[in-house]
């Protein structure tokens, strides 16, 4: 009706009362120059009305028939979709002129935008679903925003992104790389099949540790006692670590060392990777490498293959969190190369010391520095590993148990374990060390613990089930497990434990054998029968043992006037030797003085010493080589009750390597040629030069005998 200014106001408790100036609108002088105007502004508005759909035909007609030029700037500002302060603006213009002029570019400006409007709807429009009418709003929403280059006030993906990588501070390289991809991110449809693969590959860049790193444990004791606490003997193997912490108080970065633990199944190597994390006070990670065939399992796959991740060492290390964690590389071994490329080659980037600090995965594609993690690799068969792999390693073997450790560990460990696993205490059930030694003898049959915990938990099963049929409320029910009712829990025996001969033999000598499961022993028969001189092997034997058997009988043919044996007897008699248990396959380089004793033996009709087993190689000219594995065959022998062992002369080093009560209990004669073997082992036979025998402190001295 009226422009006016208020002055003043007053609440009088009901309603407010204002005191006001009116005023005038200013510009009517020019009745033509208005008219004009006027006509402009219902033509622009009629291009409006067409561009906004929230306006109505009728609205249009109203507006045509207002001929007061004040009424009519009014009215057409009053339908505006604009915001409250362009109105508020409008009504304060006393100039009817500039109000026209004004409201006439405001028109203009709704008009562009609306057309700008109306294209976005219809590009995302094309892209979407009608059904999926969220996602559609959610779209324009954005598609509007970024036309407008305006900011909502809320951070997007992006800026989010760019963010947590400025936080994380990461090596410059790898920060360029990660915003340039970021950058490509913004620039892409959201409906492009890339934006999930760009990023994934972002969120593993901002999931991996690039300067995250946990402190180590730097107190000795502490160490050792966590280390004791989890593991029995293992002296090597923990003097290693405690090694390590004092080079780490003493350095301040060193290299993460490159451990391999060697030794048959079920001795702990696997355990004894977390306990080594434990006690450093580092993060661990296990990597499981057996059956491993394909090279991107290890370096990755590239980002253009669809399901492409980074290798098991990039995963591994996110799992841990840190840049310094214990990875445990097991069953490194088992490893095996097809078409798609060698495992084994792509772990020497990984454990090479010279190269690990920039470590290129092909799906990030960036340097990652491993030269702080601890990588300890676990193998059953050392051999098994290639040999450039081997090289970067440190090899630390573990040996099977005797016996003795055995029994100790399931006292002090096993027992303790498997009881707590099968909700039992320790009043429930007691087993003594003559049935724990029962079962370790003729239940088991390995040289590790798997099986006697295997056994052991039997026992518990059942007596757990017997305590809540006789007392549900477990309240006094104490089981005794004793060599009577053994077999009630875990049945009949399951292995007849080998054991040296009960009196000596014709023919017959003891052999030594390494295997993957710890050291045999292997009986090695000859029988010599009427025929032309044909050599029989039986027993599954592998190339070198018939090998070593040929020459083993070469050697003995050279010695005929030494052991007053025919000169031709290879031409009358038939020889057959034979290794028992012939469904087993047996095979390896130690064999040859045992087939050259048990050869002496038959030919001279000498009985060989039942209380005597041996390993070496032999040549034509009668020498012993040395062998492998000697601790595992020393737990044999000593299993077997056999007290005397016949080892080559070079491998008296390798006796410090045997546990003490092993060491102690044995009598190592080393020898060097054929001669020695058959003094010690066939002392009838007479032959004038002495072997030596060494025990525990190595002095050599006469081998005594009762």
């Amino acid at each position: 009706i009226e422009r006016a200014v208020i002055d003043s106001s007053k609440d009088v408790g009901t309603h407010y009362t204002v005191s006001y100036q009116l005023r005038k609108t200013l510009g009517y002088e020019d009745p033509a120059q208005f008219e004009a105007y006027g006509r402009m502004l219902r033509e622009q508005f009629d291009r409006y009305i067409e561009v906004n759909p929230r306006l109505t035909k009728e609205i249009v007609s109203s507006v045509h028939t207002v001929t007061d030029p004040g009424r009519l700037c009014d009215m057409i500002a009053s339908l505006l979709t604009v915001n409250i302060r362009e109105k508020q603006r409008i009504l304060e213009l006393t100039s009817l002129k500039n109000r026209f002029e004004y409201l006439y570019q405001l028109i203009e400006k709704e008009i562009e935008l609306l057309n700008i409007e109306k294209g976005l709807k219809d590009k995302v429009k094309q892209q979407m679903e009608k059904t999926q009418k969220e996602y559609f709003l959610n779209e324009q929403l954005k598609a509007i925003s970024s036309e407008l280059g305006k900011s909502r006030g809320v951070m997007s993906d992006t800026d989010e992104i760019r963010e947590k990588l400025r936080c994380l501070h990461l090596p410059e390289e790898v920060l360029q790389k990660a915003l340039k991809e970021v950058s490509r991110l913004e620039q892409m449809p959201p409906t492009s099949p890339e934006v999930t693969v760009l990023r994934n590959y972002l969120d593993w860049i901002l999931a991996l540790p690039w300067s995250e790193k946990s402190d180590d444990r730097k107190d000795f004791s502490e160490a050792e006692k966590i280390l004791n606490e989890n593991h029995a003997g293992l002296t090597e193997v923990k003097e290693r670590i405690l090694e390590y912490l004092a080079v780490c108080r003493l350095a301040k970065k060193i290299r993460g060392p490159i451990l391999c633990l060697a030794g048959p199944p079920g001795v702990g190597k696997t355990s004894l990777g977390q306990s080594i994390a434990t006690a450093l006070g580092r993060k661990f990670a296990r990597i499981s490498l057996g059956g491993v065939r394909d090279e991107a399992e290890i370096k990755g796959h590239r980002r253009t293959y669809v399901g492409s991740m980074p290798g098991k060492i990039i995963q591994g290390m996110r799992k841990a969190g840190v840049k310094n964690p214990v990875i445990l590389l097991d069953e490194v071994d088992k490893m095996s190369a097809d078409f798609r490329g060698d495992p084994s080659a792509a772990l020497l980037e990984v454990l090479d010391p010279e190269q690990n600090h920039s470590f290129n995965d092909h799906y990030l594609e960036l340097d990652y520095d491993l030269s702080e993690v601890m990588f300890i690799c676990t193998a059953n068969i050392v051999h098994a590993i290639p040999k450039p792999l081997k090289d970067r390693m440190e090899v630390i073997s573990i040996a099977g148990y005797s016996d003795e450790e055995k029994k100790e560990i399931a006292k002090n460990f096993l027992l303790k374990k498997v009881r707590s696993e099968n909700g039992l205490s320790s009043s429930h059930v007691q087993i003594s060390d003559a049935t724990l030694m029962e079962i370790i003898k003729h239940y088991t049959r390995e040289a590790g613990l798997r099986n006697l915990s295997r056994e052991i938990s039997k026992i518990y099963r059942k007596v757990a089930r017997k305590v809540l049929e006789q007392n549900p409320e477990k309240k006094k029910a104490c089981f005794r497990i004793n060599m009577k009712n053994l077999s009630d829990y875990i049945g009949k025996p399951k292995f007849r434990r080998r054991v040296k001969a009960s009196s000596s033999l014709v023919g017959v000598s003891m052999g030594l054998a390494w295997t993957e499961a710890g050291g045999e022993i292997l009986t090695t028969e000859v029988c010599l029968l009427e025929g032309k001189g044909r050599v029989t092997l039986t027993g599954q034997l592998g190339d070198v043992m018939k090998e070593s058997a040929q020459t083993a009988l070469s050697c003995i043919r050279s010695r005929w006037k030494d052991l007053k044996i025919e000169k031709d007897f290879h031409e009358t008699i038939d020889v057959h030797v034979h290794v028992p248990e012939g469904a087993i396959p047996k095979d390896g380089p130690s064999a040859g003085i045992t087939i050259a004793t048990a050869l002496a033996s038959a030919l001279t009709e000498k009985p060989v010493d039942n209380d005597v087993a041996m390993t070496g190689e032999i040549t034509l000219r009668g020498n012993v080589l040395p062998i492998g594995g000697l601790k595992e065959k020393a737990l044999a022998a000593y299993g077997a009750g056999i007290r005397t062992i016949i080892i080559p002369e070079e491998n008296v080093r390798d006796l410090d390597d045997i546990h003490e009560d092993v060491r102690n209990n044995l009598n190592f004669c080393p020898v060097s040629t054929i001669d020695e073997v058959f003094q010690v082992a066939i002392p009838s036979l007479g032959l004038h030069k002495k072997a030596s025998s060494t025990k525990n402190n190595r002095k050599k001295r006469p081998l005594k005998r009762s």
